[in-house]
């Protein structure tokens, strides 16, 4: 399918949301949310105040994580039926770190047009203002809740030269450092906290700074960690998860296995058959 977003076709629309600040809302976010005929939302509740703000009156549809496989079929009818729909999340951009891809994937593997605005996102903002190098970085999101899986999680990823931005919990964010300064060292990192809201706080520093500091337990949490800038050792991974890792940076798996190759000074061949006889 080759999606024309502006042919004059009805479409789904992902339309950011201020992530604290109203006056981040974009004139052409305003304007979709007047043309839709109804909103999915995250959180009734929490779009309502945002239309009210503004002085938007719309249908509001619930959509979140355990109701999505439900609500992507009644998207599809109303698509079909020449409906223009509009999907926000509580705050920022759609599907970054919320609700709405499987409605998306839905609607788009039944060529039906979805169209995604710019604007507001928490870790755009943080990787701005950390002062570590932006030019190439990895979108983690949350690593998992569960200690030891986060530990090995944070293993795999010490080996990446890349910046790496992560999303984190109040409650898991003394903890969250701690496993960052023993899984990474004592490496440069940016806190952000409360992003474009009135108590924004950025912390800069080091690992070992930042775990010892006092930070404030309110609001949510941007981390920016810089990539490893040392000789890299990899012996800590399998080789599977050495080849994953390159293509999860955007990696073709021929050039991840030749990737993997130069690192562990092997022959290409040697890594291509252990990936495949063991992934």
């Amino acid at each position: 399918m080759i999606q024309k977003s502006y042919d004059g076709k009805n479409a789904l629309y992902l339309i950011p949301t201020p992530i604290g600040n109203m006056e981040d809302i974009t004139m052409r976010a305003l304007n979709i949310l007047e043309l839709v005929d109804y909103v999915l939302c995250e959180d009734t509740r929490v779009t309502k105040v945002l239309l009210e703000y503004f002085n938007l009156k719309k249908k509001l549809v619930s959509c979140h994580e355990h109701n999505e496989d439900t609500v992507k079929k009644k998207v599809l009818e109303d698509l079909k039926d020449g409906k223009n729909i509009g999907l926000v999340t509580d705050q920022g951009s759609p599907i970054i770190s919320d609700p709405g891809y499987r409605v998306v994937e839905y609607v788009t593997q039944n060529n039906q047009n979805v169209i995604a605005l710019p604007g507001a996102t928490a870790f755009v903002p943080a990787l701005m203002t950390s002062g570590i190098d932006s030019s190439k970085f990895i979108f983690y999101r949350f690593t998992n809740a569960k200690h030891s899986k986060r530990v090995k999680e944070l293993e795999i990823l010490k080996p990446m030269q890349y910046t790496i931005v992560f999303y984190e919990a109040v409650h898991r964010i003394k903890e969250f450092i701690d496993d960052l300064y023993n899984a990474f060292g004592n490496r440069k990192v940016v806190i952000a906290r409360e992003l474009s809201k009135l108590h924004e706080e950025i912390y800069r520093g080091s690992l070992e700074e930042l775990k010892n500091c006092d930070i404030t337990l309110k609001g949510e949490f941007v981390i920016v960690v810089e990539g490893n800038k040392e000789n890299i050792d990899y012996s800590d991974i399998s080789i599977i998860e050495h080849v994953k890792m390159y293509i999860e940076e955007g990696n073709s798996e021929k050039d991840a296995i030749k990737l993997v190759a130069k690192d562990r000074k092997v022959a290409k061949s040697d890594i291509y058959k252990e990936y495949h006889i063991n992934k």
